[in-house]
């Protein structure tokens, strides 16, 4: 790997920190949910505006692809950032808290798109540097909708001539790690997530005559205890499974034994084997369970987003730009994989490429005390998005020096 390419890139990123802090500000003081973020999209078109990119904003949501062609041919690489909030409300106290009630960007998404645009700015000025093509892909509906989906089947994976990008790469910020270093593995680093839903019917009757009734309440609670044996006694320790019950519903008043008892949770897995296994096995355990006390469960599981594989070789280039340009005690292999979702899988599915975390815990809180993304009181080290914008710029830059196609350890 030459030096040319990077040369100046971190400081150029650091420069353009002030830009990326006041467009993540921004959003998140006006933070919007799902696949609809016209004023999210907005903002990114205004601040794309100028660097001479081909933009194209989504046809049926409010995503934005942005293309930048090098100075010489080479291979399209794509760079994604995803820009919904969640809905939830902020409890940070930050002078630029969110302003809209219910709706916060707690998982670092504003960071994601702010970090993206800077990365643009470094590429247009770097482009001499640049072989091939890097598409921008700023994505809505991460959260829940499966954006990434929407945003091939509209192809952002497309590039002119009938061609298709070769690689793929993204970063998700993270509380977990110290600011400014890069972690990532090859292989599952994001899981599978599936939702369960699960209905015991019984008979309902008076409380104070529960053998006139058939009480699902208790039936439910036996469900929920016997999924967890599911995850102990039939999973390997090391193809790892989640079921999480986070939600259960019977009843309208205390001396009422209801009709029904609703069940509702996820279970997650990071291999095709283990999520046919859990599947069959909530299926078997809810039938079964519910049959020996006599009454009935209805289940209803919805799949998810498949596990964010990374690929082994894009993985492997985009550690070895990623410690040349940051050095090497700021880039570290991920121990083991997040049990979260995320729908870049979709994107992984066909593109080799690889998702990497970014550290972004504030200064003077260790890790271990932060508070995480989905919380209603995380707040981010914004200086790592300078960090962030460089890697993307790299991992751009060098796409040409990347090796073939390898689907080793890929889901398939």
């Amino acid at each position: 790997m030459t030096a040319g390419p990077d040369e100046g890139l971190l400081a150029a990123a650091r420069a353009a920190l002030p830009g990326m802090v006041a467009l993540r500000r921004t959003l998140h003081r006006h933070p919007e949910t799902g696949a609809h973020l016209p004023r999210t999209q907005q903002a990114v078109l205004e601040a794309l505006d100028g660097l001479g990119l081909e933009v194209v904003p989504g046809a049926h949501s409010s995503s934005v692809t942005a293309r930048l062609d090098g100075a010489r041919p080479g291979p399209s690489v794509l760079l994604r950032a995803d820009m919904d909030a969640l809905p939830l409300h902020e409890e940070t106290g930050l002078a630029f808290a969110s302003a809209v009630p219910g709706a916060m960007h707690a998982c670092g998404h504003d960071l994601h798109t702010a970090m993206l645009v800077g990365a643009a700015r470094l590429l247009a000025a770097h482009r001499r540097h640049l072989a091939g093509r890097v598409v921008l892909m700023f994505q809505p509906a991460e959260e829940s909708g499966g954006g990434a989906r929407h945003m091939i089947d509209e192809g952002v994976l497309e590039t002119a001539e009938g061609g298709r990008v070769t690689a793929a790469f993204a970063l998700h910020v993270t509380t977990r790690f110290p600011s400014g270093t890069l972690h990532l593995r090859p292989g599952p680093t994001f899981a599978a997530s599936d939702g369960l839903h699960v209905t015991v019917r019984g008979r309902g009757g008076h409380a104070s005559a529960p053998h006139r009734a058939l009480d699902p309440v208790p039936v439910a609670c036996a469900i929920v205890q016997a999924l967890q044996t599911l995850v102990t006694r039939t999973v390997d320790v090391f193809d790892p499974a989640v079921v999480t019950v986070a939600s259960i519903h019977a009843g309208t008043a205390p001396n009422v034994i209801p009709e029904t008892a609703e069940i509702h949770g996820t279970f997650r897995t990071l291999t095709p084997a283990t999520r046919h296994l859990v599947r069959d096995g909530i299926t078997r355990i809810a039938h079964h369970v519910a049959a020996a006390h006599g009454a009935r469960a209805d289940v209803t599981l919805t799949e998810g987003y498949p596990p964010v594989v990374n690929d082994p070789a894009r993985t492997a280039a985009l550690h070895d730009a990623a410690a040349t340009l940051l050095g090497p005690r700021r880039v570290h292999h991920l121990a083991e994989p997040i049990m979260g979702a995320e729908d870049f899988s979709y994107v992984l599915q066909q593109v080799p490429g690889a998702m990497a975390f970014l550290g972004a815990c504030p200064p003077g809180t260790a890790p271990e005390h932060a508070p995480d993304i989905h919380c209603d009181r995380v707040v981010f080290d914004e200086d790592a998005m300078a960090t962030g914008a460089a890697v993307h710029a790299c991992a751009a830059l060098h796409a040409a020096t990347l090796p073939g196609r390898d689907t080793g350890g890929r889901d398939t």
